[in-house]
């Protein structure tokens, strides 16, 4: 690529998303080929979400040109969605998608910017970042991404550890994180539904298969074609529930009292595995003395459950092979782990783990590594002393710092580090693959830190309201045009996704912006240790399969490799301190935490009398759709004509108790009852009425923006994050869950009220 300096820059007030070519960097020898369906058509991997369904991919001229399900891959077998066949070409080659990196030229937030070289930008960020480490040290330096799911966590990690820094900002605490960290704490190494195929009974909690895995969704309908028992616990009736031979719809955030519930009828009645508890579990004393407090006529005063559908939940799962079927719905929340932790003890108790029909824990290939595993050993760490000072790791030592799941910060924390300098200065952030001012609460407050910093470098598909507020932004590249290395759990099956076409403009890959940027780093003294060994994507790949006796050639001639189903021996060690599965847990009885699950009242319980009265209905955020996923695919024409407007869900019944009818604007505010500072704001949004909501409960989804089109100036940087999107609306400052650092953002106390068409801001479409 030739160096453009900034001379050659043209100085504009938008961005330059026009005249797309097929130029800019090399592909650094990876290949596009491997086709082995015939003509232009080659299998890969989607990875729009976590599911991964297998594609097939027809490129035409370096152009993809039809993008949709492959029904020969082992883990999926035809599942896809929309987001795939539709979304990753409409991301890929959407008009307004950045393409070039950009230096700020005026305030930020005002939309000024230039065009600049890569050269340029990387030279830039090696000089600002090392002068930020120069005057505060390495830690001032914060990274942010969505998690692991992906290589780009990894990458940006390590580069943040090669510069002296452990801090780096995940998505995870609003999204799966109290799962995970409950299956470290637990011992229990499982994701959920691993082998829907083979069992008689699949408990479904929390969970929207759906919409949120279209993998998942077909293997449940096809199990309860055959016979197996579909429970499924959920204060809404979900499609899932729809079919279900029981539906338990508890009280928004009561969940836990149900599994301990659950757990009692078994243990009373004998429904355990005895034999399994006996060998592999420690603490099930404790556990069955904790759970004699919450027989099933408590549990259902707790939770709204009838006694009796609780004794029938039980007998049924216990009657197994049966398999949990976890999601958000119980995450994202001050109670999270331990909500968790309950129902990994029911499955440790019912013996299915590691059964055929149940839970099954990792069965990766010896010889392979994942990107979580990649984080934690010791080749790639900072020094002890130094990772115990990641940011929020003294308060939440099991999410943040060296025992953490992810080893990653706890946000909140770190959103007041930017604007406080305490508990430690933060004055730079590296942002990538992350829209943090729409998925992240307090709105407000984010847009305030991002102004403090010193120096702020986004990496983004196009101008988000994130990158509107960057010193630098940087083009990156989509699913369409990466190589991925991945393994499936459930499949159990090593996935590639394949770089299919050049990247569009002068877009790159996570190493490809993150080796260079150290060299410079390097050459200006201005690192610590070189933990990113790799310079191109293949040799990271390569590094993933390690000795597992999968190759690259291998991938690349099928797009995947696929293990043998059998279960992973029940003898195999559990990663805890005893080595069994802990249903009592020493490391949190070391932490003076509670060692047992709990059930714990939603904080809404113990509002007063005018603050319920004032707030009268429990909102459920989190809610997915099936045209986008979180922040993505806003500005698409068949995304926005399925859904126009960010959706508040209610009853009828609650919509004409407030004077509300189907398709009004509603303005909503949250109570913000917590620890923190008060209601964080508002948000706007448009009522859909339903009965598949209870009575007096509102649900909604986030990550609403209105992506700009074309290359005019902005007057709003926020493209209306501030104004529908239910982030803005709620506080990030607590309560936490005293584990994982998670905030409430479920079961909070709301209020809406009616907006005339006048008072609506914005068009309800992009111009």
């Amino acid at each position: 690529m030739a160096r453009q300096t900034s001379a050659d820059a043209t100085a504009t007030t938008g961005i330059a998303t026009g005249g797309i070519s097929t130029g800019g960097i090399s592909t650094g020898g990876i290949s596009t080929g491997g086709n082995t369906t015939g003509g232009n058509t080659t299998t890969t991997t989607c990875w729009e979400c976590s599911a991964n369904c297998g594609a097939l991919a027809t490129v035409e001229d370096g152009r993809v040109v039809d993008y949709g399900p492959n029904p020969e891959a082992p883990h999926s077998k035809g599942a896809f969605c929309i987001k795939g066949i539709r979304g990753a070409p409409g991301l890929t080659y959407n008009p307004n998608r950045l393409l070039y990196p950009h230096r700020r030229t005026g305030a930020r937030g005002e939309g000024k910017w230039a065009r600049i070289s890569w050269d340029e930008a990387l030279d830039e960020m090696a000089d600002r970042l090392a002068a930020v480490r120069a005057k505060y040290g390495p830690e001032a330096i914060v990274g942010a991404t969505s998690g692991a799911n992906f290589s780009r966590s990894l990458i940006m990690a390590l580069t943040l550890r090669s510069i002296g820094s452990p801090n780096w900002m995940i998505n995870q605490d609003l999204c799966g994180g109290c799962r995970a960290v409950s299956a470290r704490i637990t011992g229990l190494n499982i994701q959920r539904g691993e082998d829907i195929e083979h069992t008689r009974c699949a408990l479904i909690v929390g969970r929207n298969s759906s919409i949120a895995d279209p993998i998942e969704w077909a293997a449940l309908k096809a199990a309860k074609k055959r016979g197996a028992k579909l429970i499924v616990i959920d204060p809404k009736r979900t499609p899932v529930a729809g079919i279900a031979d029981l539906w338990l719809a508890p009280r928004v955030g009561t969940d836990a009292a149900l599994a301990l519930a659950m757990i009692n009828v078994m243990i009373a009645e004998g429904h355990y595995d005895r034999a399994y508890v006996e060998k592999y579990c420690h603490g099930f004393d404790a556990l069955a003395e904790r759970v004699v407090a919450y027989p099933p006529d408590v549990a259902a005063g707790l939770t709204g459950v009838a006694a009796a559908d609780i004794v029938t939940a039980a007998r049924l799962y216990a009657d197994g092979p049966a398999t949990f079927v976890s999601g958000h719905g119980i995450d994202a929340a001050s109670v999270g782990v331990q909500t968790f932790r309950a129902f990994h003890a029911l499955v440790a108790i019912s013996g299915n783990v590691d059964r055929v029909g149940g839970n099954l824990r990792s069965r990766a290939p010896k010889g392979f590594s994942s990107y979580v595993e990649l984080l934690h050993r010791p080749e790639f760490r900072l020094d002890l002393e130094t990772e115990q000072r990641t940011i929020g790791a003294d308060r939440f030592p099991l999410w943040a710092g060296p025992r953490g799941w992810q080893t990653a910060c706890h946000n909140p924390t770190v959103i007041d580090a930017m604007l406080t300098g305490k508990p430690q200065p933060v004055r730079a952030l590296i942002a990538s693959g992350v829209n943090i001012l729409v998925t992240y609460p307090d709105t407000r407050r984010t847009i305030e830190a991002m102004k403090a910093l010193d120096f702020v470098v986004v990496a983004a598909h196009q101008m988000t309201p994130t990158a509107e507020f960057a010193d630098i932004v940087l083009p990156k590249t989509t699913t369409l045009e990466e190589e991925e290395v991945s393994f499936m759990p459930s499949g159990p099956t090593v996935l590639l996704t394949r770089r299919l076409a050049p990247p569009q403009g002068e877009a790159r890959q996570e190493i490809e912006i993150m080796a260079p940027l150290l060299e410079r780093m390097a050459a200006r003294q201005a690192i610590t240790k070189k933990l990113l060994p790799w310079t191109s994507q293949r040799d990271f790949n390569i590094a993933l399969l390690g000795d597992s006796g999968i190759t690259m050639e291998e991938l690349l001639a099928k797009g995947y490799h696929h293990l043998a189903s059998t279960p992973v021996p029940s003898d195999r060690p559990f990663a805890t301190k005893t080595g069994k599965i802990e249903l009592y847990s020493p490391a949190l009885e070391d932490l003076g935490l509670d060692p047992l699950p709990g059930h714990v009242a939603p904080a809404r319980e113990a509002v007063t009398p005018d603050i319920r009265a004032r707030y009268p209905l429990t909102l459920i955020t989190g809610d997915r759709e099936k045209s986008y996923h979180h922040s993505r695919f806003r500005d698409q024409a068949w995304a926005l004509k399925v859904s126009p407007d960010p959706r508040l869900v209610m009853h009828p019944d609650t919509a004409h108790a407030q004077g509300l009818a189907d398709g009004d604007w509603v303005r909503l505010e949250v109570a913000g009852f917590g620890a923190g500072r008060g209601g964080a704001g508002d948000c706007r949004l448009r009522v859909k009425c339903s009965d598949t909501t209870p009575r007096d409960v509102v649900n909604t989804g986030m990550g609403w923006w209105r992506p700009a089109s074309g290359n005019a100036a902005n007057s709003d940087p926020t493209h209306g994050a501030l104004d529908i999107n239910i982030n803005a609306a709620l506080d990030y400052s607590g309560p936490y869950d005293p584990i994982s650092g998670s905030s409430d953002i479920r079961g909070q106390l709301c209020r809406v009220e009616r907006v005339a068409h006048a008072d609506v801001r914005g068009p309800s479409t992009p111009a």
